[in-house]
């Protein structure tokens, strides 16, 4: 028989409670990321950097022969031959201002990590598996650096965009590793142990947390492909419900992956899928709640929710406004911890 939850010590009693705080820091730097990284795409920024310096190169040019070097650079790739072939070193300055602060922010992202943890194990305020589990969020940031070169070189070599599917891997990434460190700070909290879990049961809450792993990797197939600026109607799609053109590739299943059309169509469902699922799962989480905690989470999901719904309808139908575009997508970053958050809360107690 379980103790009494009061009676129950956290399972991280020896760790500081500056390391929770810390993590909370990091991750709302993951979060600017995620915005600053839609508004590197949607501005067409992500390619005017061509090359890639990851311990060096922190300060930007500061002279105009730096400045002529680094657009001779770009002049050589294939964005601006095809593309951007009518900018001048203004222009150029604009678009290049996105895509360095990008790679800097990240820089800070493992500065703000790596330093506060080497300075928390030192002193022993973090140790042992704690320790490792925050180390293995560093590799990954550092995975994430490196993915996102690698898919930046897949627009530098003869047409200037990306892989969908790196973009795509670039970005769940950056997702995972959020939510692994909101995970943390969960298992950190103060009251760990001590609140009862939502009798729900673990299956219903991973399988929505899969589904909504699912639409996100088609969100960024939509950015990918710039499938969302093909309809700007809702419900419909100009004036259809199911694009006559969606399974114009063949074999069929290709359209799922390679079709705009279809890429946009299956985003469109699944965000109704979503929505529905979503919101149920709020309410089951607050009829069943037995702590104000599950009825904060449930509140929480389901408004990030209708906020995510609401921004991605507002997106589509504006024409792809950047501000909803970037905001949308980071909406889908506090989604997607905010059902980490139900699923921990409904956890079956050990």
């Amino acid at each position: 028989m379980n103790e009494p939850y009061a009676a129950q010590k956290p399972a991280h009693a020896a760790v500081s409670p500056g390391v929770r705080r810390w993590l909370m820091i990091v991750y709302l730097m993951i979060l600017v990321m995620v915005v600053i990284g839609g508004i590197t795409r949607l501005t067409g920024s992500g390619l005017s950097m061509v090359d890639w310096r990851p311990l060096m190169g922190t300060l930007p040019p500061m002279s105009d022969q730096e400045w002529n070097t680094v657009f001779d650079l770009y002049k050589q790739s294939p964005q601006y031959a095809q593309v951007n072939s009518w900018m001048t070193l203004g222009d150029f300055k604009q678009i290049f201002f996105w895509e360095y602060f990008h790679r800097l922010w990240g820089r800070l992202i493992g500065l703000v990590f790596f330093l506060p943890w080497l300075y928390f194990v030192i002193r022993g305020r973090l140790k042992g598996r704690w320790a490792v589990k925050a180390a293995v969020a560093f590799l990954l940031g550092g995975g994430q650096a490196l993915l996102g070169w690698y898919m930046v070189k897949s627009g530098l070599i003869h047409r200037p965009e990306v892989s969908h599917y790196r973009l795509a891997a670039h970005l769940c990434l950056a997702f995972f590793v959020g939510a692994y460190i909101w995970w943390l700070t969960r298992q950190l909290h103060p009251t760990r142990g001590m609140a009862p879990k939502v009798k729900i049961g673990r299956a219903g809450a991973w399988a929505f947390l899969i589904l909504l792993s699912v639409q996100i990797v088609w969100g960024a197939f939509m950015a990918g492909t710039r499938a969302g600026w093909l309809f700007q109607t809702f419900p419909d799609m100009n004036g259809v419900m199911v694009p006559e053109s969606w399974l114009s590739l063949s074999p069929s299943w290709v359209n799922a992956f390679e079709n705009p059309v279809a890429i946009h169509f299956i985003h469109r469902t699944l965000a109704w899928v979503v929505g529905f699922a979503g919101l149920g799962f709020a309410a089951l989480i607050w009829r069943r709640a037995t702590a104000p905690i599950h009825k904060q989470v449930a509140m929480g999901l389901a408004g990030f929710v209708l906020a995510q719904f609401a921004l991605g309808v507002i997106t589509v139908m504006a024409g792809m406004p950047i501000w909803a575009a970037a905001a949308h997508q980071g909406c889908a970053f506090l989604l997607l911890t905010a059902t980490m958050s139900a699923v921990y809360v409904t956890r079956p107690t050990r």
